[in-house]
């Protein structure tokens, strides 16, 4: 009994007596709690105190309810007219600045004396089931397909698959151009390039003989492009995608040449480029003030 006396005591003045460890947070009361604060050492908030700013309105009512009073209009005031008493508009007057807002209509009619060619399909219904079929607008212009390829695009959750069409449109007249489009069917991606194609239209200059007046040279990117005038019954010697172009615009006599690289749009877009740089015999001749026939003196 004595032993077992002697071991609780001992335990006990363990268990009371333990010291905090030395890196403890808990070594003072002090550190967590603040101490007290007397009532009595709190000073009360009075109207005269300079700390409190207090505004009275001894002559207003929250309850009246306030009335709008305007400021008489003086004796020359005139007021302006309203905006429905005015003159209608027409229809060409609205049409004529919607056209300068946002362009050109799709329609080919322009009010403000552009050069404006049929851009859109125009859409002929048909008596069986309802069907309606898309027919080609009829503005004089043929379409000639160069190329269709397949492209792709890697995005963040695969790769998008769409096809690149390139078109040349020309009345064998003269008038043509080169479109590209790009969409996720063919047959849009065509539809595309043509309405393209047809806003990008220059002028061939050519002879009597459907040729070229001139010899010339285009680039464009890696592709380089040679013209050159031919004799008549000679015809179109060219191409890739140059016979295209020549014949879309009328050429029967000429030669042509890839001098560069085999890419279809880049030769297109070069042999825009060359025919953009010939010139008529009457335009060089007016310019420097001298008839035609001094040209070749």
């Amino acid at each position: 009994m004595a032993a077992a006396s002697a071991s609780l005591s001992t335990f006990s003045s363990l268990s009371l007596h333990t010291t905090p460890s030395r890196f403890s947070p808990f070594q003072s009361q002090s550190f967590f709690l603040p101490k007290p604060i007397h009532l009595s050492k709190l000073k009360p908030i009075t109207a005269n105190s300079t700390t409190v700013e207090t505004t009275f309105f001894d002559n207003t009512d929250p309850e009246e309810i306030s009335t709008f009073d305007p400021p008489e209009r003086p004796e020359d005031f005139i007021e302006p007219p309203s905006f429905d008493d005015g003159p209608l508009e027409s229809e060409d007057d609205i049409a004529k600045a919607y056209e300068e807002l946002y362009g050109p209509a799709y329609s080919g009619e322009t009010f403000l004396g552009n050069d404006i060619y049929t851009m859109d399909s125009k859409v002929k219904k048909t008596t069986g089931f309802g069907k309606t079929k898309k027919e080609k607008a009829k503005d004089g212009f043929d379409e000639r397909v160069v190329q269709v390829r397949r492209v792709t695009k890697v995005v963040k959750g695969g790769k998008q698959l769409h096809f690149r069409a390139i078109v040349v449109v020309g009345d064998k007249k003269g008038q043509v151009g080169v479109g590209v489009g790009k969409a996720k069917e063919v047959i849009a991606a065509v539809q595309k390039s043509a309405v393209n194609a047809r806003r990008n239209i220059i002028t061939v200059p050519m002879t009597k003989y459907l040729t070229f007046p001139h010899r010339s040279e285009g680039d464009f990117g890696a592709a380089r492009v040679m013209l050159r005038p031919a004799a008549p019954g000679t015809g179109v010697i060219a191409g890739g995608a140059v016979r295209i172009v020549l014949e879309m615009a009328g050429v029967e006599n000429a030669l042509g040449k890839q001098l560069g690289s085999n890419n279809a749009l880049n030769n297109a877009r070069a042999t825009v480029v060359a025919v953009q740089q010939m010139r008529q015999f009457s335009e060089v001749a007016q310019d420097r003030g001298i008839p035609m026939e001094e040209l070749w003196k």
